[in-house]
């Protein structure tokens, strides 16, 4: 038992290790590596909602915008604070998932689907209307961050938001992986699979969608709460459906219900884009597209079905070494 345990804790740790490395030698990309970071966390709330929880949605962006506005006007209009820029932000978010799920998630389907559209729709025009709260189509500007814990100051080279990023998304993280791996989380399996025999054997079907709903939407309001605080400025883009479509694209394409799997899709998102617009700025969506096909044809796992087939192969050659 010690072997697979060991190699089940170099397999958690891997990915953190890789950001801490990344933070000492990736020089002018820190940048880069604090956005991966932060649509890694976008994209685990997404997975928690539609991956778990069977909940499909378009109008997750919703809540990653009503974040970063938050986050924004908070910080423009009462404290700039990261610290507690970030709980508001978050707690905005939550409370706006609490609302909408408690309306919408009574209905399935196309129903569902197209009212999560219509909500993030009407949070968009209310964003581009309210000039004098969120600046409208010229964005929210003007922001200011006071030093992280007063010591650690927001600058051009971005290691203080990149360190920030990383910290959060392990505290969520860590939130993710309880939940998942708890009663209530194979409760949530239960229900994406037959939420009829979940009702017929006492479970509160609405409640814990309400819940795992609320959860996400608290994820993905921290997520752009550090996105804006990231860029300094927050755009109308971050309640548009494209928004809900790049978060999307990145859990197929790292693979849904492995949590890692947005670890995954988020990065090679970002890294196929950076490569192919700096080879031609026309090319990155032709290439994501189909890399999305072929994805969706031949891995019905997602990217991480590689990892686990090269996980299987190395674990069997270790065992041939072993009777040998």
């Amino acid at each position: 038992m010690a072997g697979p345990a060991k190699k089940s804790i170099v397999w958690h740790a891997a990915p953190w290790l890789i950001a801490v490395a990344f933070y000492f030698f990736a020089g002018g990309y820190l940048s880069l590596g604090t956005q991966v970071m932060i649509w890694i966390l976008f994209t685990l709330s997404l997975d928690l909602a539609l991956g778990y929880a069977g909940i499909v949605t378009l109008g997750h962006a919703a809540f990653f915008g009503v974040g970063a506005y938050a986050a924004g006007i908070f910080s423009i209009h009462v404290t700039a604070d990261p610290l507690i820029g970030l709980l508001v932000a978050t707690a905005t978010a939550a409370a706006v998932g609490l609302i909408t799920g408690v309306l919408i998630l009574h209905t399935t389907g196309v129903t569902f689907l197209m009212l999560t559209l219509a909500i993030l729709s009407m949070l968009a025009e209310f964003a581009n209307k309210a000039n004098s709260l969120t600046g409208g189509d010229n964005g929210l500007q003007g922001m200011s961050l006071e030093p992280l814990l007063g010591r650690f100051e927001f600058n051009i080279f971005g290691q203080t938001a990149y360190v920030y990023t990383l910290v959060v998304l392990f505290l969520w993280f860590l939130v993710a992986w309880r939940v998942v791996h708890s009663p209530f989380g194979r409760s949530l399996d239960g229900i994406r699979q037959s939420p009829r025999r979940m009702r017929a054997i006492g479970t509160p079907v609405w409640w814990r969608l309400v819940a795992i709903y609320t959860l996400s939407a608290a994820m993905a309001g921290s997520a752009g709460a550090l996105s804006a605080y990231a860029a300094s400025f927050v755009g109308l883009s971050v309640l548009g459906l494209f928004t809900s479509g790049i978060v999307a694209v990145m859990l197929i394409l790292g693979g849904t219900r492995r949590i890692y799997g947005a670890f995954i899709g988020a990065a090679v998102y970002y890294l196929v884009q950076d490569y192919t617009a700096s080879v031609n700025p026309y090319l990155w969506e032709f290439v994501i597209g189909g890399l999305l096909i072929a994805v969706v044809l031949f891995l019905e796992g997602g990217l991480m079905s590689l990892l686990d087939l090269g996980y299987a192969a190395v674990a069997r050659q270790f065992r041939r070494r072993g009777k040998a």
